[in-house]
């Protein structure tokens, strides 16, 4: 077993700034994808190129058979068309990357009520404050028009908390392994549906441009893989309250490239939900990660 590190040194630091970026840029990526690619076509496609890279990783798992076709249904399937489709009806995809740190409140609620988990005050208050800033959004008039987003988004965030509660007992198993299981399931998933519901997105895709690709390429193979290798490389080698916070970046991120990319205004309200719902987050993160560091 490999003697975890206390200290973060250049390489970890330079590592979790590329996981951060990837991750911040990749809210760019999607939108893009589903701009460009009907939106369960480019799910189909993500989930593809995530099996083809992983194919070799692919193998069964005594014992950890059921958690894996769980994470695989969740994950590489209805998590990728939900979210898929919320980036498709939005405009100002800002609005989304704030609502999407729900996930994390969600599934230490998740914990509590499933796992029978005890939370204390501080982590109640960090819900609370993620709750609030984004609900701080639908008083904003300027992202009146992105509920149905902020909705699917909202929805895509409880899949993936659902996701994180299986994953806890996937601990040991490669992660290659493990997405390559994502990979093929979400695929398997996703090309009935989009036979029925896109089936000129099926056709199309010999056909779709390369720059239109490499979107949703960028997604698969730099958010998915590199960025959650990236996160498995550093939890092996430092205990995990010192890497979880160093991942509170990337929302930041994905709302400023977002913002930047697409010229959408940052209004007031905007900026003050964003600022409440990643404290809110930023304290779950922490004390989960020191709660869970108190029991291994």
């Amino acid at each position: 077993m490999t003697q975890l590190q206390p200290g973060l040194g250049p390489r970890d630091i330079a590592v979790a700034v590329v996981m951060n970026l990837l991750w911040g840029m990749n809210i760019i990526a999607v939108k893009m994808s589903v701009t460009e690619i009907p939106p369960l076509t480019a799910a189909f496609l993500r989930q593809s190129i995530v099996l083809v890279v992983c194919l070799s990783w692919l193998r069964i798992v005594p014992g950890r058979m059921r958690e894996l076709l769980g994470i695989g249904v969740l994950t590489g399937g209805i998590y990728f068309l939900v979210i898929n489709l919320s980036m498709k009806v939005a405009t100002n995809v800002s609005a989304l990357a704030i609502a999407g740190q729900l996930g994390v409140p969600f599934s230490m609620l998740l914990a509590v009520v499933i796992l029978k988990e005890r939370i204390h005050k501080y982590r109640i208050a960090g819900v609370a404050l993620s709750l609030l800033g984004v609900g701080i959004l639908v008083f904003d008039p300027a992202v009146a028009n992105e509920m149905p987003g902020i909705a699917l988004t909202a929805l895509g965030s409880a899949i993936w908390a659902c996701s994180s509660l299986i994953q806890r007992n996937l601990k040991g198993v490669p992660v290659l392994t493990i997405y390559a299981w994502i990979g093929l399931l979400g695929a398997a998933i996703l090309a009935p549906v989009v036979m029925i519901f896109e089936p000129e997105g099926m056709r199309a895709i010999p056909h779709i441009p390369l720059h239109s690709f490499a979107w949703v390429a960028f997604s698969a193979i730099g958010s998915t893989l590199i960025g959650h290798g990236s996160m498995s490389w550093l939890l092996q080698r430092h205990p995990i309250s010192s890497v979880t916070p160093l991942t509170l970046a990337a929302p930041v991120l994905s709302v400023a490239f977002a913002s930047a990319f697409f010229r959408t205004p940052l209004t007031p309200l905007m900026i003050l939900g964003g600022i409440v719902a990643l404290t809110g987050v930023a304290i779950v993160t922490i004390r989960s990660a020191k709660a869970g560091e108190s029991r291994a």
